[in-house]
């Protein structure tokens, strides 16, 4: 009966939900705002020279160019990594301007890019490359970068580890739409683990915290399911 309460890990296309999705829809518009932040950041703090700022300005077109890539009906995620000779790529990004603002944000694509191929090593190894910032909408993109870490974790089977990444995507953007989420994939996560009395926490905080989300509908039910 106790193996029946374990949660099958999170295929790679349920760990792109609403927070993923709403990105990769948005995903244009967030970078232009995100980069001119971070490059508006850099210049208060005395990054500006002749070099720093054309940088950072070749940088967010290339990354532009990419993110076209990602972001179209049917997205070719090996195209939007590598690039061609119409365009570059993400991992173009990170490899000339990887210092800049935008070349921070090309890690994190190219991070899900590797995940939606399915190769979780490299999906890994660009998701823990991206740098938190601060500010909006940083936070958002703070709080996917944690969650995909979280999925990837979650697919490996190492649940310990998912639910110390989805906390953080909690605590880095405290909202009605990802912060609920990321409590029940905690509570998954730590329900996979063995761990019912974790997971039952992270259920009724969505419930308690967060009783006006889509998540709370589900919370009873999944408390019900530690029984």
């Amino acid at each position: 009966m106790a193996k029946e309460n374990v949660a099958a890990p999170e295929t790679l296309g349920e760990a792109m939900d609403k927070t993923e999705l709403f990105f990769e829809n948005n995903g244009r518009k967030m970078v232009y705002v995100f980069a001119a932040l971070l490059v508006a950041a850099a210049l208060v703090f005395g990054y500006r020279s002749l070099v720093s700022q054309p940088r950072a300005e070749k940088a967010a077109a290339l990354i532009a160019e990419a993110q076209y890539r990602f972001e179209t009906e049917n997205p070719d995620f090996e195209l939007a990594l590598a690039g061609d000779a119409n365009g570059a790529g993400f991992l173009d990004v990170v490899e000339k301007y990887g210092s800049t603002p935008a070349g921070n944000l090309a890690k994190h694509y190219a991070g899900i890019c590797y995940l939606r191929q399915g190769d979780l090593e490299q999906a890994a190894a660009y998701l823990a490359k991206f740098k938190p910032v601060k500010g909006l909408p940083g936070a958002i993109v703070n709080a996917q970068n944690w969650g995909l870490q979280g999925d990837v974790a979650v697919e490996r089977g190492d649940y310990g580890k998912a639910v110390k990444f989805y906390e953080r995507a909690v605590k880095a953007a405290d909202n009605n739409l990802t912060a609920p989420m990321y409590l029940r994939k905690a509570g998954l996560a730590a329900r996979a683990a063995g761990d019912k009395k974790g997971a039952e926490a992270f259920f009724r905080r969505i419930a308690d915290d967060y009783p006006a989300s889509m998540d709370a509908r589900e919370a009873d039910k999944l408390i019900g399911s530690l029984q």
